[in-house]
């Protein structure tokens, strides 16, 4: 007696000779151990990323509102009489092991952001093993208040590298916005970046060989830049240390460091939520500065303003800059006469909703609005493009 297959369960994830089939693992791995009827089992090595998988997003609530129950190697290996479950440093070694370095970001920050395992960032054991990155850094100073001073010099470790790394890309970019504009003067300083292309192939077309279509070059031009002639400028960076602002922080201390010293400006960094704390003295280390920064609490943004407006003192040689998402818990018509009071007396008043790598910000939308129309800049910038807001203003 024959039967016919069922065309909804005959598919396998193995070619005859008992290979997985890539493709097919590739899809099981996307849609989970409830396609596996459809796909065909995961080789080892697919079965032990799926593991690592299921072990943090496994713990999903919708799954469970759903009605999806955990299965497969992750459940084998966490239940009944098997081995012993995995935790957060089992987890850790398995995912460096088993995924790329971008992957590796990502299921931690999920980890840490998403389903809220804070023994990634308070527990030694894993701290000792774990790779810096700017989403533990983030975690590190949502959850420094917890730690013991054993995992705080730990931390400390994350907090340095992430910085070291930050200064090393930022730094060239931000000290770039201050280095003049090109001239129409000629210079004998022969600098690549200053290369003039046109003049050089105008100057040189007498040497162009057309059978082997190449042109010889005798002598390269290069542009001279000018100087800028810089005044006395102020850039008060007011940074909003709630939650949602970490990255923001991270970024605001990084600049700072990057911009001070530079020739005509005058940094200064202030942190606030409820209080108001000034952190300039800090600006040179931004390692401390991010050890001393406590994220959380209320918001009294208007409170930071008026702080900051008592620092002015060339009112028409000053940027003030608000990084924050505009959740105001203080005083919102007090902060609109504040930041009216600052334009009409001659500053720039710059509203950052997000100051990072990838200015994607979320804020509240009316009270930017209103501060709009006090005459403030509302926006989202990265630390480059500020440098270079704050470059064009020092060269007028």
């Amino acid at each position: 007696m024959t039967t016919t297959p069922d065309p909804m369960t005959h598919t396998t994830a193995q070619d005859p000779g008992g290979v997985p089939d890539p493709g097919l693992e590739r899809w099981r791995l996307i849609l989970g151990s409830a396609a596996e009827r459809h796909t065909g089992p995961l080789g080892p090595g697919h079965a032990d990323r799926d593991a690592a998988l299921d072990w943090l997003y496994g713990r999903d609530p919708d799954l469970a509102r759903r009605g999806v129950r955990r299965s497969g190697t992750a459940a084998r290996r966490t239940g009944g009489d098997g081995p012993s479950p995995v935790t957060a440093i089992d987890w850790l070694d398995d995912i460096h092991r088993l995924f790329p370095k971008e992957t590796i970001e990502r299921l931690e920050r999920d980890a840490v952001e998403r389903y809220g395992i804070q023994e990634i960032v308070t527990d030694p054991t894993v701290l000792e093993r774990v790779e810096p990155s700017p989403t533990l850094l983030r975690a590190v100073l949502r959850t420094k208040h917890l730690m013991n001073p054993q995992v705080l010099r730990l931390a400390r470790r994350i907090v340095e590298s992430v910085v070291k790394q930050l200064l090393a890309k930022l730094q060239p970019e931000i000290r770039r916005a201050f280095h003049g504009t090109r001239s129409r003067q000629p210079s004998r300083v022969p600098l690549a970046r200053d290369f003039d292309f046109r003049r050089t192939v105008r100057a040189n077309l007498a040497h162009y060989q057309p059978a082997e279509r190449r042109l010889l070059i005798e002598r390269a031009h290069f542009h001279s830049r000018t100087q800028r002639h810089l005044t006395q400028w102020q850039l008060i960076l007011l940074v909003d240390q709630s939650g949602s602002m970490a990255g923001s922080v991270i970024h605001s201390a990084v600049t700072a460091a990057c911009l001070w010293g530079l020739p005509g400006l005058k940094t200064h960094l202030v942190a606030f939520d409820s209080n108001v704390v000034d952190l300039t003295s800090d600006v040179t280390d931004p390692v401390e500065l991010l050890m001393r920064v406590q994220l959380g609490g209320g918001t009294d943004i208007a409170r930071a303003v008026q702080y900051g407006a008592g620092l002015v003192e060339n009112p028409r040689r000053t940027i003030v800059a608000l990084i924050t998402d505009f959740y105001e818990g203080g005083d919102s018509y007090r902060l609109v006469r504040t930041v009216r009071g600052l334009v009409e007396q001659g500053s720039t008043v710059l509203g950052l909703a997000a100051l990072d790598e990838d200015a994607n910000p979320d804020y509240d939308r009316e009270l930017a609005g209103r501060l709009a129309e006090a005459g403030a800049h509302i926006g989202a910038m990265t630390p480059g493009r500020l440098a270079a807001f704050v470059a064009e203003r020092l060269g007028r």
